[in-house]
């Protein structure tokens, strides 16, 4: 019965002597001063289903920790630790669980002391008065609104009353109508230029060599030429010769029935004349526009003289 109950004691002793011995805590330190750093190391006897839970700590704070290295059979986890008071702290016992079964380390102490300061060899400094705080935007930003819209004011006065004026000034005409017999040559140079018939654009080319001369007829004559017909135009232009009011020839009444009456075949028509005829056409409307003039009017001072 004795020999029994020794055994059972001794499996009992055993035991717990393996379960402390499973975990273990150590310190390379146990004394710091404020601000100090010194590592914890938790070692653990097994390296499988191994679960280390957070660090608990009282006073004292990690600053870093790393990953759980193994080592042969054994699981080692390194903190680094310190303190920011001064005092006597305690790294309770932590709890690890190996195989779903909890072990515990021990606890174990640091001394945190206070850095001295020898008062003798510090240098003193006079006391300093308030420092005030610096300029923000902020401070400034109504009186930057404010500018804002005062420079915005005076740009649109100075562009209203300033710029804007010389603008429409500079952009004024200053031209000078021309006389209806320049405007017309003028004209005729200008589609000379364009080369439209040469190009096979016969109908526009006709269109606007009809509308320089019914102009050129419209502004010397003081008649609508421009919106009547041609048959309207010539009967105001044989009208105007029955009168005896225009100074023209009845050879440039001819040919200004021709090139009407040709204009109008092209345009409606869809004739196409060759290139000595619209040759031909050009001299006739330059010869219309130099020989079709009104009479001069003559004042009855100048009679009697």
């Amino acid at each position: 019965m004795r020999g029994f109950l020794f055994f059972l004691f001794s499996l009992f002793f055993f035991s717990g002597f393996a379960q402390e011995g499973m975990v273990k805590a150590e310190i390379d330190t146990t004394n710091i001063r404020i601000g100090e750093q010194f590592q914890l190391k938790i070692s653990v006897d097994e390296t499988q289903n191994v679960i280390i839970p957070k660090l608990r700590l009282n006073g004292l704070e990690v600053i870093d920790s790393t990953k759980v290295d193994t080592l042969k059979n054994s699981l080692i986890r390194r903190y680094i630790l310190t303190g920011f008071d001064s005092g006597a702290f305690y790294i309770p016992q932590q709890q690890i669980f190996v195989k779903n079964r909890a072990y515990f380390t021990d606890s174990l102490l640091v001394n945190v002391a206070t850095v001295a300061i020898d008062t003798t060899k510090v240098k003193k400094f006079p006391i300093k008065s308030i420092k005030k705080e610096p300029y923000t935007f902020d401070d400034f930003k109504i009186y930057f609104y404010i500018l804002l819209a005062a420079l915005a004011i005076i740009g649109f006065w100075i562009y209203w009353f300033v710029i804007r004026k010389r603008k429409e000034e500079i952009e004024a005409p200053t031209y000078r109508t021309l006389p209806p017999y320049e405007e017309a040559i003028l004209r005729l140079s200008e589609l000379d230029e364009k080369l439209l018939w040469q190009n096979n654009k016969v109908k526009e080319y006709y269109s606007e060599l009809t509308e320089i001369v019914r102009g050129y007829i419209e502004r010397e004559l003081n008649v609508p030429a421009l919106e009547n017909t041609t048959d309207e135009v010539l009967e105001m232009i044989r009208d105007f010769k029955k009168s005896d009011t225009i100074q023209t020839s009845q050879d440039t009444l001819d040919k200004l029935r021709s090139l009407l009456r040709e204009a109008d075949l092209v345009k409606f028509a869809k004739s196409k004349p060759l290139a000595l005829e619209i040759e031909e056409d050009r001299k006739d409307a330059q010869e219309i526009v130099s020989n079709l003039k009104p009479k001069p009017i003559i004042e009855e001072n100048d009679e009697l003289e």
